[in-house]
Parts: C-alpha cells; sequence; structure tokens
C-alpha cells in the first residue's frame, strides 16, 4: 500500500484588509524549509493581517511549529500580525500543550479570523 501525501503548499488569496493563506501538506522536519520560505515571501507582502487557514495540515512536529512562531515574530517585527484559523484537533492540541495558543491568535474559522482582522 503507497502512502500518498499532498506536497506541502501555501496558496495566498487577498480578503479586503486580509491575506488568506490555505496551508496544505505535513509540517515537519522535511517540510519546514519549503513552508519556511513561502512563508515568509507572504510575510513580506507587508500585508497589515495574513490568516493561515490551517485546514489542510494533516500533520505538524515541533519543527512545523518553529515555522509558525518564525512566522509570526517576522510579521509582527514588520508591524503586521499573523493569526492561525481552521486549526485541526491535534494541532490545536499541540498549541494548547505548548501555550503557543496564548502566543498566536487562532480562531475556529477563517470568517472569523478575517472579522478580527476589520476584514
Amino acid at each position: 500500500m503507497e502512502n500518498i501525501v499532498a506536497d506541502p503548499s501555501v496558496e495566498a488569496v487577498a480578503a479586503g484588509r486580509c491575506l488568506v493563506a490555505r496551508v496544505s501538506g505535513e509540517m515537519d522536519y522535511v517540510t519546514a524549509p519549503v513552508f519556511r520560505s513561502q512563508l515568509k515571501e507572504l510575510v513580506a507582502r507587508r500585508n497589515s493581517c495574513i490568516v493561515l487557514d490551517l485546514c489542510g495540515v494533516s500533520f505538524c512536529d515541533s519543527a512545523g511549529l518553529n515555522v509558525l512562531l518564525g512566522t509570526w515574530r517576522q510579521a509582527d517585527a514588520s508591524g503586521g500580525m499573523v493569526m492561525l484559523a481552521d486549526v485541526p484537533g491535534p494541532l490545536r492540541r499541540i498549541l494548547q500543550m505548548t501555550g503557543t495558543d496564548q502566543l498566536l491568535r487562532v480562531y475556529d474559522t477563517v470568517t472569523d479570523a478575517e472579522a478580527a482582522c476589520g476584514g
């Protein structure tokens, strides 16, 4: 039996004042460099608010968590903000266990995050 895993990807779309980025694939030590590069490019666009739609994330380890935190730090340093939305249950538990949910804004839906952005 072949295990098929979607390639890591970030697809961004402007939505009002927000940039919504749908993140898909496994966020782990293998894919972290790909995600880091793609998310760094999004932050460089200088949108005031980036919503990361994480519904397509099938797995996240500490390397993936590090990518999310690095993206948040980069946006914060440039006066922007990063919000997480539609976070799968296992990843939500990791955010809670590590206290990362106290640092990153986590919303149930993309719509909720967009509303918090004012967009």
